[in-house]
């Protein structure tokens, strides 16, 4: 009899999921959120409620049949927001509680070698972020930086933001995901703003940019400009390094 899982679609949610299913004895075909269509196909629908002690006892025991590294690549598969990454990791989860084996090595399992390929795309992005990241100095002294990584990667980067740019205030914002980290000297909080939809374009209005900030960024654009060899532009190789996402965001491609 097929079976969905309704969660609120938070990690912790999931983890959840893992819990009631063993205790049920009955694991889901499909897992679905709160407010989306139930299966053409389903047969029973079980709502899942999100309580932290739950989750944390599931995750405690995942843990010690894990390494920090599969952990990892758990994190970022969920980071991934792709389409049914959730079932690929209640998957994930099940036949490692199932196995007398670690079973990261098994790469002869399809859903293994997928959270492998998924996991290392997501770091790759992460990696991104933090290569082209690129701050604009606001008028009150704050550097705020958009971006709109592929994937949901932020919090990969919050702890690289934090140390190298650790004696000044900043605010990274992901204007595809609406909502961002702000970093007051003393700590990382997470933020929402109300009305982001100037950040579209990728830079702060001149407005509010700093008279430093200004002539910092004619300098930078000069400067590329007068070291740029037109005969050996090659597009295809700076979109292999430097993907095209990321453009709008650096002032030498402005």
């Amino acid at each position: 009899m097929a079976t969905t899982f309704r969660y609120d679609k938070t990690f912790e949610g999931l983890l959840n999921v893992v819990f009631d299913a063993y205790v049920r004895k009955e694991f889901p075909e499909a897992l679905i959120g709160e407010e989306e269509p139930e299966p053409m196909f389903s047969q029973r629908m079980h709502k899942v409620y999100t309580d932290t002690g739950k989750a944390e006892r599931v995750w405690k025991s995942f843990r010690k049949k894990t390494d920090r590294r599969t952990r990892n690549m758990i994190m970022h598969v969920w980071l991934s927001e792709e389409p049914h990454s959730d079932e690929l990791i209640f998957r994930y989860i099940c036949k490692t509680f199932n196995s007398q084996h670690p079973i990261a090595g098994n790469f002869t399992d399809p859903d293994i070698l997928e959270i492998k390929q998924i996991a290392m795309k997501v770091a790759r992005e992460g990696e991104h972020v933090r290569q082209f990241i690129r701050f604009q100095k606001g008028g009150d002294g704050t550097f705020f930086a958009p971006t709109a990584p592929k994937y949901n990667v932020l919090p990969l980067a919050i702890n690289y933001l934090k140390e190298r740019f650790a004696d000044q205030k900043w605010l990274v914002y992901d204007t595809k995901r609406h909502y961002g980290y702000y970093y007051d000297l003393q700590k990382v909080q997470e933020v929402t703003l109300e009305d982001d939809s100037h950040l579209i374009s990728g830079k702060l209005d001149e407005t509010l940019l700093s008279q430093d900030e200004k002539l910092f960024q004619e300098m930078w654009r000069s400067y590329f400009k007068a070291i740029t060899i037109k005969e050996r532009i090659n597009p295809k190789l700076q979109r292999q390094n430097m993907p095209r996402r990321f453009w709008k965001y650096l002032t030498e491609k402005q």
